[in-house]
């Protein structure tokens, strides 16, 4: 339940994410005014090169508006231009919108505020030379999934429970029936769409073998190492990358790899999300193993598409979240540090583990149990599931 706002003393434009986002993507400056409490702004906030972002809160307008002090906390926000400005769910930051528009100042209020930040879902296609493969982005909290249709078949990778409706209309709109949902391992960062995709709309959930003896309690077809998924015309072959996980496992569709949560774009898997600190030594040196060995005998020519990406990661050209794997071999210094190195530096510098993980890895095995709202809740952030950038030696 939200609080009860004051109605916005003037009328005043709003902002939606879609719009914001197609700023951000043009290079646009935007001047963000975040009137949530100072905790709530640190937890999680709309972070892009061109944002100049300030943090007042709402109660400080709400005094303002009586004491006439409106100009001189605008004179606190950073940067030029209109100010945009950001709340939990657009209620409070319509007021403040408003309260600005009455003093003359070019305002306007981030329609449905972060809750609407997060719900923002864009799909970019992936080139691939198997099947038609699309990049779902969400920007607020840098998870990626993936759609891949051939044939009129589709499987869904890495589904969020969230969206889960949507994956079934767009494979309707490219001719194909929605057949599979696949996790590339048990996710620690956001809801899995797999038990929704197969209660509400009959898709067969899988999870790599491995991942479900972690202890999934619903029913779900366990792939084995060697076990394809037959999409259409197309396959997903399975390549076991653990490391982030002990089940963590790729797919290969053609010549993309669909990477999941071992390498990214501007880094690689952090170690400690199964296990906790005593168990990430042994993981990190099963994650260098995937690296310099199992992701060996790939060409230099796979395209990467990771299950993340972080604010600083720059997209392609063509807007997806990809990279050659030459590329990243030469651009990570992980794949070049011997295997005690390796382990030292990314089990010496593990970041902040993602808000409320441990709940959301029962509610993906099915030991807990989550209504929308409280799943919904649960993801929102930034997801933390890279290790932090490593130098090279």
């Amino acid at each position: 339940m939200t609080e009860d706002y004051p109605d916005p003393p003037a009328d005043h434009p709003s902002l939606s994410a879609a719009d914001l986002k197609r700023r951000l993507d043009a290079g646009e400056s935007v001047r963000l005014l975040d009137v949530r409490d100072r905790d709530e702004f640190e937890q999680w906030h709309i972070e892009d090169p061109s944002v100049t972002a300030t943090q007042l809160p709402f109660a400080k307008f709400l005094q303002a508006k009586v004491t006439d002090g409106v100009d001189d906390l605008v004179a606190e926000v950073a940067g030029d231009g209109p100010i945009t400005v950001v709340c939990g769910h657009g209620e409070a930051s319509g007021f403040v919108a408003g309260l600005l528009t009455d003093h003359g100042i070019d305002a306007r209020n981030l329609a449905d505020g972060m809750r609407g930040w997060a719900r923002l879902y864009e799909a970019h296609e992936v080139p691939c030379d198997a099947a038609t493969v699309l990049q779902y982005q969400r920007p607020s909290s840098g998870c990626l999934s993936y759609l891949v249709v051939s044939d009129g078949e589709a499987a869904v990778v890495d589904p969020l429970r969230a969206f889960a409706d949507r994956y079934v209309d767009d494979a309707a709109d490219h001719g194909a029936t929605l057949r599979y949902a696949v996790d590339t391992h048990v996710h620690a960062d956001h809801v899995s769409g797999l038990r929704r995709l197969a209660g509400d709309h009959g898709v067969e959930p899988m999870l790599p073998a491995r991942a479900a003896d972690r202890g999934v309690t619903f029913d779900v077809t366990e792939l084995g190492d060697e076990e394809a998924v037959t999409v259409g015309s197309a396959s997903l072959d399975p390549i076991p990358l653990p490391g982030h996980t002990t089940g963590m496992t790729g797919f290969r569709v053609g010549d993309v790899l669909l990477a999941g949560d071992s390498i990214f774009v501007e880094s690689v898997a952090r170690p400690d999300l199964e296990d906790g600190d005593d168990g990430a030594p042994a993981l990190a040196r099963s994650l260098h193993e995937t690296l310099t060995e199992r992701l060996a005998p790939l060409p230099d020519e796979t395209l990467v598409a990771p299950g993340h990406y972080s604010d600083s990661t720059d997209p392609a050209a063509d807007g997806t979240y990809t990279a050659w794997l030459g590329t990243l071999r030469e651009r990570l210094p992980a794949f070049r540090l011997d295997r005690a190195t390796f382990v030292d530096r990314i089990c010496g510098d593990i970041p902040p583990r993602p808000a409320n993980f441990e709940r959301i890895v029962a509610v993906n095995l099915g030991s807990d149990d989550a209504d929308d709202d409280t799943a919904f809740e649960l993801e929102l952030g930034p997801n933390n599931c890279a290790a932090a950038p490593m130098d090279a030696d």
